[in-house]
């Protein structure tokens, strides 16, 4: 008797969200080691798969159980009809693409240092890039429609700025992926509802000392923001999530010292991802003021050594998961753990979309219980 079905991911009642950003093709080469200059190596393993931030979050999104809808921009090439037809398959409606008869749909090759568990990535950008002038207000308009979401990974800045300007119109929520600074980047942030970080990007952006620091920065920057998230790679992730304190005279803290604290609360023997969370307090940072907020300390999965194949797309597969969580309404603590586990099972498998699970994995509705 399967029971698989009672144990399946519950859907969200508004599941329709939109991307907007980067797809491609990704050339992956697992090698045993960093090639040096001027070598010659063999790899040990090679996959060709899609790529591109936009196109992996929505593809972790969709086997969550989400409806993504992606606009973006390829090539009538054979790397471009791949994109589109592994979309496809992966239940992405890719009908709000746009196809150019001529240039090259965009790739990645991608070097994957199996002895160090890095990658290195050498982007090759499409032609002709997207601009507002593909956009048919007919088509945005139906692709928005009844969406719950929508996603920006950052690139082709004026034409997400069209995108961001109609959400924003249409009242629907807009989550950016800040992975690095980026041009027009700026002016997209001010659109955005939620915001998922790199690691370095916090820092960079706000030239603050610290990340949590950074973080306080940012939502001073961002009125309009609801949470703000940076991702720390093996170490987990950070969230500071802006509450009302319904008039409460709120005691100042010192930002830094309270995830401090958070991260003095883990235990070292948790495998699975966990969440700590700070109560409803002000938190402070010198020379840059204060906002009262949860703050928010995710754990990652511990991944042994030889069950750690490959990091590429943890940060969209993470995002994916994010999407799912605000679609489905889940508050942080549980949240952070489901993101974390969803970007570790995409890190046992070569590629950034071979390890991501699907909705029928019995581990992931119990971090929505």
């Amino acid at each position: 008797m399967d029971l698989s079905s009672n144990y399946t991911l519950p859907l969200p009642e508004n599941p329709i969200i939109v991307g907007f950003g980067g797809v491609g093709v990704d050339i992956l080469a697992a090698v045993p080691s960093f090639p040096k200059p001027d070598s010659k190596i063999r790899t040990t393993h090679l996959k060709v798969q899609g790529g591109g931030n936009t196109g992996n979050a929505l593809t972790s999104a969709s086997r969550l159980g989400l409806k993504p809808r992606i606009i973006s921009k390829v090539a009538n090439d054979t790397q471009g009809r791949a994109v589109l037809e592994e979309l496809k398959a992966d239940g992405v409606d890719t009908s709000y693409f746009v196809v150019s008869e001529e240039g090259n749909s965009p790739f990645t090759y991608i070097i994957v240092d199996s002895q160090m568990n890095t990658r290195t990535c050498i982007h090759t950008a499409g032609y002709p890039s997207m601009v507002p002038e593909d956009l048919r207000q007919i088509n945005l308009l139906s692709a928005l429609n009844g969406a719950r979401v929508v996603y920006f990974d950052g690139r082709m800045h004026e034409s997400a700025l069209v995108i961001a300007e109609e959400a924003l119109r249409q009242k629907i929520s807009i989550l950016i992926d800040a992975e690095r600074p980026r041009e027009g980047l700026n002016d997209l942030l001010t659109f955005a509802d939620y915001v998922v970080c790199s690691e370095k990007f916090p820092q960079a952006w706000t030239e603050a000392s610290s990340i949590p620091r950074a973080l306080v920065s940012i939502m001073l920057r961002l009125p309009g923001l609801k949470f703000v998230i940076s991702t720390l790679g093996k170490d987990g992730c950070i969230m500071l999530e802006k509450c009302v304190d319904k008039g409460h005279q709120l005691e100042e803290t010192d930002v830094d010292s309270s995830f401090e604290s958070l991260t003095q609360r883990r235990g070292d023997s948790i495998a699975m991802p966990t969440c700590i969370a700070s109560p409803l307090t002000r938190f402070g940072a010198d020379g840059i003021g204060s906002i009262s907020g949860r703050l928010y300390f995710g754990t990652a999965e511990k991944i042994p050594s030889s069950e750690l194949i490959d990091t590429t797309g943890a940060g969209d597969a993470f995002i994916g998961a994010v999407l799912y969580a605000i679609c489905a309404k889940l508050p942080p603590e549980k949240m952070l753990p489901f993101a974390s586990y969803v970007a570790a099972a995409n890190c046992r498998a070569l590629g950034a979309r071979s390890g991501l699970p699907y909705r029928t994995d019995p581990l992931l509705a119990s971090f929505t219980q």
